[in-house]
């Protein structure tokens, strides 16, 4: 993995599920310094990472990353409060699904808009939610390069996610910028997609790759 691309920073992982954990590791190893937030954290104090509450983790953090279940995540940022979010980089990675993981939440946006929408003020980006979780922090592991997309409205945000995303091992060559943060329904609604790919291929670690035609001379 490439070595930190600038000062170390502190991450607040909103979620204590494989997403949460498998990049508070990642971004742990490359010398950020991460906390993640749990609604309970007294009972998430077994997973080998430190946990506090959502409202400490977000006054922790210079950037928060929603890892929770897309359909709670709205309701979850609102419990911490709009000044505490107030100019926050959110790096959400969340999908909002139904119950039996059969149709979106958001069929019509994305959950990344949602965010935008209740917290005008928080500097919202998406990005990482078209793969698993062992896709978002080894992609050097997979047959090849792949694309990583992200969305939002705020293009300083957006380079600070880059550089955490070189962290996970994400060239920026494998970084692909897709425009605001209306997008970000595209990376989301691509989840069912996903499920249909996995379904073909028997398994979840995977990700696409954008190609092109080749340059005319």
């Amino acid at each position: 993995m490439a070595a930190s691309s600038f000062t170390r920073m502190r991450i607040g992982l909103l979620g204590t599920g494989n997403v949460a954990r498998a990049l508070a590791h990642r971004w742990r190893a490359a010398g950020h310094d991460v906390l993640l937030g749990s609604r309970h954290p007294e009972e998430r104090k077994d997973i080998g990472l430190p946990v506090a509450g959502l409202g400490e983790t977000a006054a922790h953090a210079d950037v928060l990353v929603n890892a929770t279940p897309g359909n709670v995540s709205v309701e979850l940022l609102r419990s911490i409060g709009a000044q505490a979010l107030d100019g926050m980089l959110l790096i959400d990675v969340g999908v909002g699904l139904t119950d039996d993981y059969t149709e979106l939440s958001h069929p019509n946006s994305s959950l990344a808009e949602h965010i935008q929408e209740a917290f005008p003020r928080t500097r919202v980006v998406k990005t990482l939610c078209t793969m698993d979780s062992t896709a978002m922090i080894a992609p050097d592991d997979l047959e090849g390069p792949s694309t990583v997309f992200l969305s939002g409205d705020d293009a300083g945000a957006k380079r600070t996610t880059g550089r955490l995303l070189t962290d996970l091992g994400w060239a920026p060559s494998a970084q692909l910028d897709i425009g605001g943060i209306v997008t970000a329904r595209g990376q989301e609604h691509f989840a069912l997609l996903f499920m249909g790919i996995a379904g073909g291929l028997g398994a979840h670690t995977f990700n696409i790759k954008v190609v092109t035609r080749p340059a005319v001379a």
